[in-house]
């Protein structure tokens, strides 16, 4: 397309930064395109010993090198946060590093929903009415259902949950706050680098990496997008619902605007951060114990992934997860339930791979699941000797 690649580039960096501040705003004292206020309040300090307290495990350096084989065999880059509940051992593989969630953001907007239940302020039997604004693309039986119909909060948290249905997660985050949400995901990540938005929001801040005019798409209007076949058919549909050409958009394609929409890192957050409010909410310190035992039963009948971690977990693993697919992208995030000898081990498993194709990046989450179950994490001695009973 006719741009000078010198001037896309430098407006590409512009709209990158102008839409990192435009995202801070709106946390702090905005709104989002979708018109909801919402903050980031500073996360709390974490205990001082934290990271002392993690033994260093015997199983990491064999780990550590399967992993490594895992990634030399894939397109891209992988991320693992390992962290085994009963032996408080650790591994982190690029878990420092932002990653971006995809539909992993979702757990802290059940939490929030969760907590609302808690408080009496909605029930689970409470019904939220559908609004035009809420409807997404995606899977789930939510978008069957015409504006204006009451639907049961228990239904849209099962629909977010198990199937990662995209209307049900916004009319969620809706009915709560995204204000709220994002208090859930600072708290308990211990960190503002998490910045949700709602699931219309991604799709609206991806397009805007073409022209900053869709940040104003309607919902109906990107449903219209997401009908036309990806790749340059809607790029020219983008540009005919903008009322623009195509050859005057900052970035030629898809590839690029996703890219550029990853770089702004907003639904993003470091693996270990992740981890570590799996395993507070698999602990029981995020709900009370109605509301843990609710959430972890809600992702151990989860419907996506099948063929990611799950696929390569010991025989008898409960997998309590949330999957996360986006462009290029793919993770899977949860708390593994093994029986070992008469006890329950828990794991907190976070990977997620990049840069490769959706088949690929599965396939690479396969074998990290191959690897860690290879690695005697669930059958060795802790380093103080004992064995797990």
């Amino acid at each position: 397309m006719g741009a000078d690649v010198g001037d896309v580039a430098e407006e590409a960096l512009m709209l990158r930064f102008w839409l990192r501040v435009s995202l801070a705003a709106w946390l702090l004292t905005g709104t989002s395109p979708a018109g909801q206020a919402a903050q980031a309040p500073a996360p709390p300090a974490r205990p001082a010993d934290d990271s002392a307290a993690i033994l260093a495990p015997s199983w990491a350096p064999a780990l550590q090198a399967r992993l490594q084989a895992v990634e030399k065999r894939f397109s891209g880059r992988i991320g693992v946060y390992l962290h085994h509940l009963g032996r408080n051992e650790s591994l982190s593989y690029h878990a420092d590093e932002p990653w971006y969630l995809a539909s992993g953001v979702k757990v802290p907007v059940a939490i929030a929903v969760l907590r609302e239940v808690e408080q009496g302020r909605l029930a689970l039997d409470t019904r939220v009415r559908l609004q035009e604004s809420d409807f997404v693309d995606g899977a789930g039986q939510t978008n069957s259902y015409p504006a204006g119909t009451r639907l049961r909060v228990s239904f849209l948290l099962e629909q977010m949950i198990i199937h990662s249905d995209n209307t049900a997660s916004d009319a969620l985050i809706r009915t709560v706050g995204l204000d709220q949400v994002n208090s859930v995901a600072t708290e308990l990540l211990a960190t503002n680098k998490l910045i949700v938005t709602s699931l219309s929001d991604v799709r609206r801040l991806t397009y805007a990496m073409f022209d900053p005019r869709a940040a104003g798409l309607s919902s109906q209007q990107l449903l219209a997008l997401r009908r036309t076949p990806a790749g340059e058919a809607r790029v020219r549909q983008l540009a005919t619902i903008l009322g623009v050409s195509a050859e005057d958009f900052l970035l030629p394609d898809l590839d690029s605007a996703f890219e550029a929409y990853y770089a702004t890192e907003v639904n993003t957050a470091p693996l270990s951060d992740f981890g570590r409010m799996l395993a507070t909410l698999s602990d029981g310190l995020a709900l009370n114990p109605e509301g843990t035992a609710y959430l972890l039963n809600l992702m151990s009948r989860v419907k996506t992934g099948e063929q990611r971690i799950k696929a390569r977990l010991p025989v008898a693993s409960r997998f309590a997860h949330k999957t996360g697919t986006q462009h290029r992208r793919v993770c899977d995030l949860g708390i593994v339930a093994t029986p070992v000898g008469r006890r329950q081990e828990r794991v907190v498993i976070a990977a997620c791979a990049r840069g490769g194709t959706q088949a690929a990046g599965e396939r690479a989450l396969r074998e990290i699941a191959a690897a860690v179950t290879a690695s005697g994490l669930w059958t060795l001695p802790s380093p103080t000797g004992r064995v797990p009973r």
